[in-house]
């Protein structure tokens, strides 16, 4: 028989037995996943007897389930009113009027930033839910409050270190419910959806704060300063032994917060883990698509994500992204003890961190770096490798998609893969003085407000040398993203003296928060408000021209100007479309008198000079 008869029959015998599973209509549609390894770890002691007055709703269920909203914030009220050690708040509210909480635990019951702020103990900020199907920091945060409280198995590290718990961030994610919410997680068997009720991503919004919930949760960064800022999520993508991964920016903005996330904190969290049964690894993001051998990719991410977002602003952050094929029992436990870790390493060396992020906050970097890329020109035999606790794989030609699928197999192997580490600075600009943003352009000073940037509002008119950016064949994307279309430009400067009314801004990047601003405002930069797509009002001409009236100009330019009419000539000899476009031969004239419009494709954003 030959290959191709028998991928036909093949492809036959599939359609068959999909017809016959949707005619008996018997069960659920499921994902068939990969073989799963046994697993008995010692986090499973962490779970509370059914017996147990304060088990969590998950646990109650074997961890088949995760509470819904209403559920989850009726036992947190228990547990609250049960302990002094707590209390909950609301940070904001979703599109869908749902408040989005936060539980504030503290053994000296102080539950203002102020009052925090000025006992000095560490503080530790835990954000579970961003993403509403990957709900396991949920679950393993309840769990950590009552043991922190009422229970006492951790209550010594609530004598030494504070916890602000946001349990459900994307809250109208959360309640949009189905048992067909992540094809590659193993549990919980119903969860929530990634984006928000507004379709927008949380995780793409930290700069330009788009949705009420990031608005919220970046003002809770700003307001409550806390030392350590930790995100849980769960994985995309391959197969692998670790259950537990998590990483941070190591080459951005923040180099003391790095090492000390290296040397105090990872340490202890792995130790941690591994005495409990779990197995921790690197944030593994495959170099080509799931195919492991081809290595890892340690990169920085951009400001627009959590780890991005807090590396910029000199917040320790760690991102967490538990492993999806591993089950929802496995997950959420091994989520408890990496937060245990956390607070137990904030307990031992949070004076350290906290000297780390002052070093960080009076960097003033020059330039500022906007993007980075692997080194170049790497010799093979020096080319860094990593022991790699993956899981067996072939390749197989699915006569589904006729390429080769990844199947994996399930049985752990050890394997070296190389790690390729985007280090070097590939884009950066020098910093500005300041930069100055035009009172017509109010919407973009209230984003910068949100961030917590310091800002000066002129309360008398003024001129300003500045430098300013001019698009230059700018071009929009197909189709939008996150709520925007977004922008691709170059530019080039110009120097001016620009005249700013009453009630413009001047920011100065003498700050903190100065990359940040460079970042959100220098239009190299990938998660610049242009970009973004907020500027589309100069991309647009509003006055036009007559050729009754250009005609005779043009007659009277050439006559007046010999270099003028030899550049006419030169562009009709040489371009073809020009020379064929009467338009575009009058704008030629137009664009070069008084008449035109000086603030086309002119970045209204400027630099002090």
């Amino acid at each position: 028989m030959s290959a191709r008869k028998r991928l036909l029959l093949t492809l036959s015998a599939l359609l068959t037995l999909a017809v016959s599973a949707v005619a008996a209509d018997t069960q659920p549609l499921t994902a068939p996943l990969p073989p799963l390894a046994p697993w008995n770890g010692r986090s499973r002691t962490l779970v509370a007897k059914p017996s147990d007055p304060w088990i969590t709703p998950a646990e109650k269920a074997g961890f088949r389930t995760t509470p819904s909203y209403d559920e989850t914030v009726a036992w947190l009220r228990r547990l609250v009113n049960a302990t002094p050690d707590l209390r909950m708040m609301s940070i904001g509210k979703s599109e869908e009027g749902r408040d989005i909480l936060m539980v504030v635990a503290s053994r000296d019951h102080v539950f203002t930033p102020e009052t925090m702020r000025r006992i000095g103990k560490p503080i530790l900020l835990v954000q579970a839910g961003i993403h509403a199907g990957e709900i396991d920091g949920k679950d393993a945060g309840l769990m950590l409050l009552r043991d922190l409280t009422v229970n006492g198995r951790l209550r010594d590290l609530l004598e030494r270190v504070n916890l602000l718990f946001v349990p459900i961030l994307n809250v109208d994610g959360h309640e949009r419910t189905s048992r067909y919410s992540r094809i590659n997680q193993r549990g919980p068997e119903v969860s929530g959806w990634r984006t928000n009720a507004q379709n927008l991503n949380l995780n793409r919004d930290y700069t330009k704060l788009d949705t009420p919930e990031m608005r919220a949760m970046v003002a809770v960064l700003d307001l409550w300063k806390p030392d350590l800022y930790v995100d849980i999520h769960v994985t995309d993508g391959a197969d692998y032994q670790y259950d537990v991964t998590y990483g941070w920016n190591r080459y951005g903005y923040s180099p003391s917060i790095a090492r000390w996330l290296d040397r105090s904190f990872g340490p202890v969290v792995d130790s941690d883990l591994r005495g409990y049964g779990h197995i921790p690894g690197p944030l593994v993001f495959p170099v080509q698509d799931n195919d492991l051998a081809r290595g890892i990719a340690v990169a920085n991410a951009p400001p627009r994500f959590s780890n991005g977002y807090g590396d910029i602003r000199h917040i320790a952050t760690v991102l967490v992204e538990n492993h999806s094929l591993k089950p929802y029992d496995q997950r959420v436990l091994g989520t408890l003890v990496f937060l245990q870790a956390a607070m137990e390493a904030l307990a031992r060396s949070g004076t350290g961190l906290k000297r780390a992020t002052t070093d960080d906050e009076a960097l003033r970097t020059n330039p500022i770096p906007l993007d980075w890329r692997a080194p170049q020109a790497t010799a093979p035999e020096r080319a860094e490798t990593m022991e790699f606790l993956g899981i067996e794989s072939k390749s197989v030609l699915s006569p589904i998609s006729g390429t080769q699928q990844i199947e994996w197999l399930g049985k752990p192997v050890t394997m070296r893969i190389p790690v390729v580490r985007l280090s070097e600075v590939a884009l950066s600009v020098p910093r500005a003085k300041a930069y100055w943003i035009p009172v017509a352009w109010s919407d973009i000073a209230a984003r910068l407000e949100m961030h917590g940037v310091r800002m000066e509002r002129i309360t008398e008119p003024r001129d300003v040398d500045v430098d300013m950016y001019r698009l230059q064949d700018p071009k929009l994307d197909s189709e939008a993203f996150e709520g925007h279309v977004r922008l691709q430009t170059k530019t080039t400067v110009e120097h001016r003296t620009e005249h700013y009314p009453i009630g413009s801004w001047r920011i100065p990047t003498d700050q903190p928060l100065g990359e940040l601003v460079t970042a959100l405002l220098e239009p190299s930069s990938a998660d610049s408000f242009l970009q973004w797509g907020f500027f589309p009002e100069i991309l647009q001409r509003t006055e036009y021209f007559e050729d009754y009236a250009v005609e005779p100009m043009a007659a009277q330019m050439l006559a007046a100007d010999p270099k003028l009419a030899e550049e006419f000539r030169q562009k009709l000899a040489t371009d073809e479309a020009f020379r064929a476009n009467p338009e575009a031969r009058l704008r030629f004239f137009y664009e070069r008198t008084p008449y035109f419009d000086p603030q086309w494709r002119l970045y209204p954003v400027a630099r002090e000079r």
